[in-house]
């Protein structure tokens, strides 16, 4: 439709409600204990941190809170050191009152690849016996087939369906495109239809254009939300058209981790509707108070707020979401390579058209911005190719929206070998992914595991053994949070000695205000140490890496000796030392010392940024050394395994 068809049909159709004496309460879910603060604070916030929100939401009569699902899962084991399970159980009992909702990420579930039907089966049922009434279920890729085991298990158990479309723009991605999937969902027997901008680029026409299209082309029967970030500082506006289109509910998030990477703030959007005929009957005053409870939350963990989560009109440049921007942006900090954002951000677009056009959010954001990165790195597009990628082209993750690179797909699959997606992604995956699983937990744990610790193995395996490993010693201890603590402040001069945390500095010409806010307490060796600094009143993340240091003299203490010995990892000098291209943790190591390889053949898998990378052999010889092992950190100047080549091969060491 053109933008003048629309206005002059918003136009008919306002006059028709005036007609009518028309009311529509709108719905309110608020997304602030998951999606807000996975927006803002990066789902660092702790659960009993968020019990007092949970608390006081509870009373406001919200449709639904979000609480649980999408990165807290994982978050909640990789960093916190809490049980997932254990915070969702502990929210319930102080939200008695309220439908708590989380995100689903289809045949994903929380992670991302696909997992069997079985597994599938067995989250929602300990989901729903775990406190969880509503799930929004999406697919990346959009590919229904992965969200139709899903939508049935939570029917069949007793749970709300919310079944989503994932928007974006591409060439392919048309209206009819939007109504097609809506026809799709509606046929599964989801109980509402949520359309969803996870990176903020709809604007307002088109918004109402395809709302209306949607429940007119469900015939009303089907309930719609609308999920619509920030990024680009519209989402206030797609509300109201959504609200005029005839959209039922909308999503929100309190003031303090509102808009920007995040949503409209609950506060404006019940403010704005207020004695209007879709007046939500919310109370501002109620919603205010849990809202200072957010505000001190932010104010905790101020330390994860990045300069990526407010507006940014480049979103509709680039499509990518603020979180997506985040990890690119620590990636090339680990591979010293910052120079290179611009160019990555530049190269996002091209990996998305050769991959189809996926809607960036996860698993498939993660995918193309791995990809992105490395393609920058490596000096050449698609010299290291990801085993997310790989399974990507082949089927194993769905349907993209549109065509492969041709050339791609030649790299990956062979000469004369196209794609094939007419298989479901489930049934490439393990069918015995949960039994494994339940054997390799009761080994772990020397008893009979709950669902729940047989769930947390099969999702996220690595985390939830060093989880049972750390909380069998005691050792539970999350990342500490480095509060800014308060300092006394003085005249320049005042104290000799004193150091100067707020400062003017000229900087080719121009001049900025500077203040020291903070430093972390600590530091992670061979990590950069974070500075907190705030810039004509901008609080940034600065990161210091230490190029050259001074050695007392002491010397070296015995402390730094001992970690340097105990690492055991060596430096790559050799041409058979097989590297990885970024900073990550080896998964696994797929040849043992003495066994014959061929140039390129993949000899270990190194997970970094929640993506598992392929480890090539650099070149042909018999693996001499393996000096890595699964669950070690290593970074691209390590030596994982070294080959040495066989006698009377080209390949020397010269």
């Amino acid at each position: 439709m053109h933008a003048v068809e629309i206005i002059e049909q918003i136009r008919e159709d306002l006059k028709e409600l005036e007609k009518k004496g028309f009311r529509k309460k709108i719905l309110i879910t608020d997304l602030t204990p998951r999606d807000g603060q996975q927006c803002k604070l990066a789902t660092r916030v702790r659960t009993d941190d968020l019990l007092p929100l949970c608390e006081k939401m509870d009373k406001v009569g919200f449709y639904a809170v979000e609480v649980w699902g999408g990165a807290t899962y994982d978050v909640c084991l990789r960093y916190l050191k809490e049980d997932p399970w254990e915070r969702l159980r502990r929210i319930k009992e102080v939200m008695p009152n309220t439908k708590l909702q989380m995100l689903f990420r289809g045949q994903n579930i929380v992670g991302y690849r696909p997992k069997s039907d079985k597994l599938v089966y067995k989250f929602v049922e300990r989901s729903i016996a775990n406190g969880i009434t509503v799930f929004r279920v999406f697919d990346a890729l959009n590919d229904n087939r992965n969200i139709a085991t899903a939508v049935k298990a939570i029917k069949e158990l007793g749970g709300e369906v919310h079944a989503e479309i994932s928007y974006t723009r591409s060439p392919i991605h048309t209206y009819q495109k939007w109504i097609e999937y809506a026809l799709e969902i509606a046929e599964m027997g989801a109980d509402w239809l949520s359309f969803k901008d996870a990176t903020g680029i709809i604007m307002p026409l088109e918004t109402y254009a395809i709302i209306k299209g949607i429940k007119e082309a469900t015939q009303g029967k089907l309930p719609v939300l609308l999920h619509n970030h920030d990024m680009s500082g519209t989402a206030i506006v797609n509300h109201m058209m959504a609200i005029l289109a005839g959209v039922d509910m909308v999503d929100t998030v309190l003031s303090p981790l509102a808009f920007g990477s995040s949503h409209p703030a609950t506060e404006s959007v019940v403010a704005m509707l207020e004695g209007t005929p879709f007046d939500t009957g919310l109370d501002l005053k109620l919603i205010d108070e849990c809202a200072e409870i957010a505000r001190q939350i932010k104010k905790k963990y101020k330390k994860y707020e990045t300069e990526y989560a407010g507006v940014n009109a480049k979103v509709l440049i680039h499509k990518i979401p603020g979180g997506m921007i985040s990890n690119m942006v620590a990636q090339l900090i680990e591979a010293n390579a910052l120079d290179k954002i611009e160019e990555a951000l530049k190269e996002v677009p091209n990996v998305e058209r050769d991959l189809g056009y996926p809607p960036l959010l996860t698993p498939s954001s993660q995918i193309v911005g791995v990809q992105a990165v490395l393609n920058v790195i490596s000096g050449e597009r698609y010299k290291v190719i990801t085993k997310e990628v790989r399974d990507y082209v082949e089927g194993k993750y769905g349907r993209p929206p549109g065509p492969i690179s041709k050339e791609l797909a030649k790299k990956i699959l062979g000469p004369g070998k196209e794609p094939d997606f007419s298989i479901r992604a489930a049934d490439l995956a393990d069918p015995n992914d949960w039994d494994k699983a339940y054997e390799e937990t009761k080994a772990l744990l020397g008893r009979e595991p709950t669902d729940e610790e047989v769930l947390l193995y099969a999702l996220f395996p690595m985390q939830a053994k060093d989880f049972f490993i750390a909380r069998e010693k005691g050792e539970l201890k999350p990342e500490p949070i480095e509060e800014l603590t308060e300092t006394t402040e003085v005249k320049p001069g005042t104290v000799p000695g004193a150091a100067p945390v707020e400062f003017e500095i000229i900087y080719h010409g121009e001049k900025f205000k500077v203040k020291v806010e903070g430093v972390s307490a600590h530091q992670e060796s061979g990590k950069p140490r974070k500075y907190y600094i705030r810039v004509d009143g901008r609080l940034e993340e600065v990161q210091l890496t230490p190029l050259l240091e001074a050695i007392p003299a002491g010397g070296v203490s015995q402390a730094v000796a001992q970690q340097l010995e105990e690492k055991g990892i060596p430096k790559a000098t050799q041409p058979g030392d097989a590297t990885a291209p970024m900073p990550g943790r080896v998964v696994r190591i797929l040849v043992e010392e003495g066994q014959p390889v061929q140039e390129g053949q993949t000899v270990a898998i190194v997970e970094a940024m929640k993506m598992e990378n392929e480890i090539h052999a650099p070149i042909t010889g018999v693996v001499k050394k393996i000096f890595a092992k699964p669950g070690d950190n290593v970074i691209p100047e390590d030596a994982i395994l070294r080959i040495e080549p066989v006698k009377g091969d080209s390949d020397t060491y010269g």
